[in-house]
């Protein structure tokens, strides 16, 4: 038979379903990582609160300018981007604004949203084969013939199929090292790299390098996140970016706008027109022998 509990005892289980550390409300009461929103609101910039929400406590100055930088980065590149272009096909498909980002927000997944993370987890391997004052050359020429033994064709965070020099990575490069250089963060995982793109360019005409998921990853790394935070970043920042868009195209009107203009066909490959009469007439039938 079930023990009996007394009110008192159900009501503080009942508390208990939820615990979180982040948020303490009251009546007339919010406090955030035990700061009182109203100290946090005009103090604290919009990065300072995500890594505060995030990380457990407010950031230095430069690793929030390291993170905002990141964010900035990575806010939009244009419609040729799935996530951007679903955003305004959605757009012109009659929901309300929330719906045109869910839509677009959803397809941020392994392939496209997933490569900043996904080279997170290089650099970490890397680091860990190579430890303290290990050979990162020898532990990078490792880590990338395990990932092509693994099947791996593509690293994340290098190469572009639209820029051959992304414009975004050598400026976020810059403010690691700059970073770097006054001791607010190590500089290893800016070295981590710069020699993986060396080894995935040794041997060829040209150099494989590095775009803007491989240098905000290299961001994330030196601030401490781990990889999966690292893709949820990308998202608040690329957001951003599908808001704007969406609310675009609401304002431009528009119905039913899909991939491509409406004059630009796809290409069919499958058979050519046939009679369903004829074929019907020439299926067999049950007297048939």
């Amino acid at each position: 038979m079930t023990e009996e509990r007394s009110a008192g005892e159900l009501l503080d289980e009942a508390r208990r379903w939820w615990t979180t550390s982040i948020i303490d409300i009251h009546p007339g009461e919010i406090a955030v990582r035990g700061y009182p929103i109203e100290q946090l609101i005009g103090n604290v910039t919009f990065p300072q609160m995500i890594w505060l929400m995030l990380m457990g406590e407010l950031p230095t100055e430069p690793q929030a300018t390291l993170l905002e930088a990141a964010l900035v980065a990575g806010v939009d590149h244009g419609p040729q981007a799935p996530s951007i272009a679903i955003s305004r096909m959605a757009a012109t498909c009659g929901p309300s604004l929330n719906g045109a980002m869910a839509s677009a927000i959803n397809v941020l997944d392994d392939i496209h949203g997933g490569p900043g993370e996904q080279c997170m987890e290089i650099y970490y391997e890397i680091n860990a084969l190579a430890g303290a004052g290990g050979d990162l050359e020898s532990a990078t020429a490792e880590v990338v013939a395990r990932r092509k033994a693994s099947g791996l064709k593509y690293f994340p965070g290098f190469g572009h199929r639209f820029h051959p020099l992304d414009p975004r990575a050598p400026r976020l490069l810059g403010m690691v090292r700059e970073a770097a250089a006054t001791g607010d963060v190590s500089g290893r995982f800016a070295t981590i790299g710069t020699v993986l793109e060396d080894t995935l360019s040794k041997g060829r005409v040209r150099r494989i390098p590095m775009n803007v998921d491989g240098a905000t990853a290299v961001i994330h790394c030196e601030l401490g996140l781990a990889p999966e935070l690292g893709r949820g970043v990308f998202i608040l920042s690329r957001s951003v970016g599908i808001l704007a868009h969406a609310w675009e195209q609401m304002q431009q009107g528009g119905r039913i706008k899909g991939p491509q203009a409406k004059f630009l066909n796809y290409t069919y490959d499958g058979p050519p027109r046939r009679d369903l009469t004829v074929t019907r007439t020439n299926e067999p039938t049950e007297e048939s022998p």
